[in-house]
C-alpha cells in the first residue's frame, strides 16, 4: 500500500486533484462522501499567504471529515515558499503540495507553476527549501515538461526525490498543451517504472471514466489515480471507479434524486463556509455539471444562476426533482 510518510492509503488510492475555484472545504467534502482518498485544497499564493491576504488565509480551512488533505502552494521565490510552508503547516494539513504544473499565464508570468519546468535547479532548490523547512511530508504536482521539445519529467522526478519529496502526481501534457489534447500517460510509467524511483507516483489527466482507470491503472503501474475535471459536478466517479475496480460492473448513475441531494448539500456547505452572497454566487458555475444531459433545462438554470436568495435557490433545486420524467 503507498505511503506518503506517515500517512496510509489504500492499496490504490483515489486523489481528488487541486482545482482553483472547485476543490474548496464544501466540493472536497461530497468527494470524500462519494469515495476520494485524498485532497488537496486549491492551489495557495505563498506571497499572498505572507501578506496575510484574506483570500489565501480563507484556502487553509480544513475540516474533519475531509481528512487527509494536502494544502497546495505555488510561488516563484524560494524565501516566500519557505515562509508559506511554515503558515501553511500551522493550519494543520496532513501534507504540503507544492504546484509545479498550474499552466496558467498569470501564474507563469510569476515564475510560479509550470513555469519551473524551464528552471530545474530553482526548483530542486525551492522543493528543498519547503522540505527543510516543515515536519509534514511534502509531495509535488507537475507536468511531463515546459513543451513536446523539454520533457524532463524523468530528471524533475529524480531530483525532486534526491531533495526529499514523499509523493510525486504527474499530468500527462505540457505546459505547451494547457488543458487540450489528449494526457500522454507513456512518460508516467515510464517514471514508475524507473527503479531509482521509490516514492509513490499518481497519474492525472483524461481519467473520466471508471474504465480508462481500469486500463490506466493496468497499462502504466501507477500507484494511484488524481481525478480533476471529472469530478466536477460528479463527485460519485470515485465510488464508481472503486465499484468497477472490485466488481467489473458499473454502479446504476446517480438518479435526478441523487444530482439534487449533492447540489443541495454542495451549496448548504458553501453558504454555511462563504456567507449567503458568496456562496450563491459561486455556486453557479457547478449548476450545468450536476444536471448535464437534463432535458429542456436551460431555462430552470437561467433562474438558478439568476437567483440571490439562498431560500429560492434550495426552492429551486427542489423543483428539478419534479422535472425526473423529463430525463426519463
Amino acid at each position: 500500500m503507498p505511503r506518503i510518510g506517515p500517512i496510509e492509503l489504500p492499496e490504490f488510492p483515489l486523489l481528488l486533484a487541486p482545482m482553483e475555484d472547485v476543490s474548496d472545504p464544501p466540493f472536497r467534502a461530497l468527494c470524500k462522501k462519494h469515495g476520494a482518498d485524498l485532497m488537496y485544497t486549491e492551489f495557495i499564493s505563498s506571497e499572498g499567504l505572507i501578506r496575510q491576504a484574506a483570500k489565501g488565509l480563507k484556502k487553509l480551512d480544513i475540516f474533519p471529515e475531509e481528512r487527509p488533505v494536502g494544502i497546495q502552494l505555488f510561488g516563484g521565490s524560494e524565501d516566500a515558499m519557505e515562509e508559506a510552508a511554515r503558515i501553511a503547516e500551522q493550519a494543520g494539513p496532513e501534507l504540503i503540495d507544492i504546484n509545479y504544473g498550474c499552466p496558467v499565464k498569470k501564474v507563469v508570468d510569476k515564475g510560479a507553476g509550470a513555469c519551473l519546468l524551464q528552471d530545474v535547479d530553482k526548483m530542486v532548490r525551492l522543493t528543498e527549501k519547503v522540505v527543510k523547512a516543515v515536519k509534514l511530508p511534502v509531495t509535488v504536482k507537475t507536468r511531463l515538461g515546459w513543451s513536446d521539445q523539454t520533457k524532463n519529467i524523468m530528471e524533475v522526478a529524480e531530483r525532486l526525490q534526491d531533495v526529499g519529496i514523499q509523493a510525486l502526481s504527474i499530468h500527462g501534457r505540457t505546459r505547451a498543451q494547457l488543458y487540450k489534447g489528449e494526457a500522454d500517460w507513456t512518460l508516467i510509467g515510464q517514471v514508475k517504472n524507473n527503479p531509482r524511483i521509490h516514492i509513490p507516483i499518481f497519474g492525472n489527466g483524461d481519467i473520466n471514466s471508471p474504465e480508462k482507470a481500469l486500463e490506466y491503472r493496468n497499462r502504466y503501474g501507477v500507484d494511484g489515480i488524481m481525478i480533476g475535471r471529472a469530478s466536477i459536478g460528479a463527485p460519485w466517479i470515485f465510488n464508481q471507479v472503486k465499484h468497477y475496480f472490485a466488481t467489473g460492473e458499473h454502479l446504476p448513475p446517480p438518479t435526478i434524486d441523487d444530482r439534487v441531494d449533492a447540489a443541495r448539500e454542495h451549496l448548504e456547505r458553501s453558504l454555511v463556509w462563504k456567507g449567503e452572497h458568496e456562496g450563491v454566487v459561486e455556486m453557479r458555475r457547478h449548476y450545468a455539471n450536476y444536471f448535464k444531459g437534463l432535458p429542456d433545462f436551460k431555462e430552470h438554470r437561467m433562474k438558478l444562476v439568476t437567483e440571490n436568495d439562498p431560500r429560492v435557490v434550495l426552492e429551486l433545486l427542489e423543483m428539478v426533482r419534479e422535472m425526473r420524467a423529463l430525463a426519463a
